[in-house]
C-alpha cells in the first residue's frame, strides 16, 4: 500500500468512494472494511497483502470503504449499516464489537471477522469447522496457550510464588482463561490470584491490589480492553516492577516485558485471503474459521534488564525477536 493510499484510509470515517465512480472501472469489487478503533501503517499493509495473495490489488479490481469507530463503539452499528447501504460485496470486520454489528446489519451480505476471540461462545458462528450462515473468519485465540506462557514467565523471573492474572470479568474468554490459568498455575506449585478489570478506569486499581498481594508475576488475558489500553499496562507493570506476559507482540514492541502468542498480522491477511475467495464464489459456511498454527516469543531485553531479570542464553536462542 502506498503512502498516499494510506492517508486516505486512516480518516475511517470519512472515507467514501463515489459508487458511480467506482461502476465505471471493470470488474471492480467494493469491499467494506469495519474497526472498532483505527489501524496503524502496518495493520493495513498486513491487509493488502492478503487481498494481494488473493489476486485482489486495490484501484485495480478492489475498492475498500473505511469505516473506523475510533473506539467510540455505539458507533459501529451506524457505520455497518452504512456500509450496508454501498452494497459492498463482503465486510471485513477488526475486534468482536465490528463483527458482531456488521452481523446484526449485513444481511446475506458475507462477513470476514480477525480478531482474539472465540466466536462460537461470541455467537459469531455455529461452529469452528462448519461456521453456517454468512460469517466465517480467522481467531488468534491464545488461551490455549496458558500453560506455555506461564513456562515461559517462570523461567525469565524464577522462583516466583504467586502468580496473577488480569482478566475483564464480562468477557466471553474469562471463565474459561480463569479456569485454564488456575490449573496451569497450581499444576506448576504456584498460588493464584485473579485480578478483575472490565474498564480502563478500574486497571490502576488492580496493579495496586496486585502489589499488595505480593504478586510476583503476572499474565495479561486477552480482551479488547487490554489491547487498548497496553501503555497504561506497561507503565503500571514497570512502575510496580512486576514481570508480566502477553498475548501479542505489541506489547514488548511497546516496552512489555514479552509475549507468546499468535500473530495478528498474520491473522489479517489470513481475513483479507478469505474475503478473496468468498469474492471468487466461495461461501462462508464452506471456510472453517482458522485458529492459529504460528506462535511467536517476543521478548523485550531492555525492560528484563530494568526488572533486574537475566534472560538465559536458551530462551533468546528461542525467541522470535529480541528487542534491545
Amino acid at each position: 500500500m502506498r503512502r498516499r493510499e494510506f492517508i486516505s484510509l486512516v480518516g475511517g470515517a470519512t472515507v467514501a468512494y463515489p459508487l458511480a465512480a467506482l461502476a465505471q472501472q471493470q470488474a471492480m469489487s467494493v469491499v467494506g472494511l469495519l474497526t472498532a478503533t483505527n489501524l496503524s501503517f502496518d495493520q493495513f499493509k498486513s491487509i493488502q497483502k492478503g487481498f494481494d495473495e488473493g489476486g485482489y490489488v486495490e484501484g485495480r479490481n478492489l475498492a475498500i470503504v473505511h469505516r473506523s469507530a475510533d473506539s467510540q463503539y455505539d458507533r459501529l452499528p451506524m457505520l455497518a449499516a452504512d456500509l450496508v447501504d454501498r452494497k459492498v460485496s463482503a465486510i471485513l470486520a477488526i475486534a468482536v464489537p465490528a463483527a458482531r454489528a456488521a452481523k446484526a446489519a449485513a444481511g446475506k451480505i458475507p462477513i470476514i471477522f480477525a480478531y482474539g476471540g472465540d466466536p462460537v461462545s461470541d455467537g459469531l458462528v455455529a461452529s469452528l469447522n462448519r461456521p453456517g450462515g454468512n460469517v466465517t473468519g480467522v481467531t488468534f485465540i491464545g488461551t490455549a496457550l496458558t500453560t506455555k506462557k506461564l513456562e515461559l514467565l517462570l523461567e525469565i523471573a524464577p522462583g516466583v510464588t504467586d502468580i496473577a492474572l488480569l482478566v475483564n470479568p464480562t468477557g466471553t474468554l474469562a471463565e474459561t482463561q480463569i479456569k485454564d490459568t488456575k490449573e496451569a498455575v497450581q499444576k506448576l506449585g504456584q498460588r493464584f490470584h485473579v485480578a478483575n478489570v472490565s474498564s480502563q478506569a478500574e486497571i490502576d486499581v488492580a496493579f495496586a491490589a496486585i502489589s499488595q498481594s505480593k504478586v510476583g508475576a503476572l499474565v495479561v488475558g486477552t480482551d479488547p480492553i487490554f489491547t487498548e489500553s497496553r501503555g497504561q499496562l506497561i507503565a503500571l507493570a514497570a512502575r510496580y516492577r512486576i514481570p508480566t506476559i502477553y498475548n501479542l507482540r505489541q506489547y514488548p514492541e511497546a516496552g512489555g516485558l514479552m509475549s507468546y502468542g499468535g500473530s495478528l498480522t498474520d491473522a489479517w491477511r489470513q481475513a483479507a485471503v478469505y474475503v478473496s475467495r468468498i469474492l471468487k464464489g466461495e461461501k462462508p459456511a464452506d471456510l472453517p474459521v482458522i485458529q492459529p498454527t504460528k506462535f511467536e516469543l517476543i521478548i523485550n531485553l531492555k525492560t528484563a534488564k530494568a526488572l533486574g531479570l537475566t534472560v538465559s542464553p536458551q530462551l533468546l536462542a528461542r525467541a522470535d525477536e529480541v528487542i534491545e
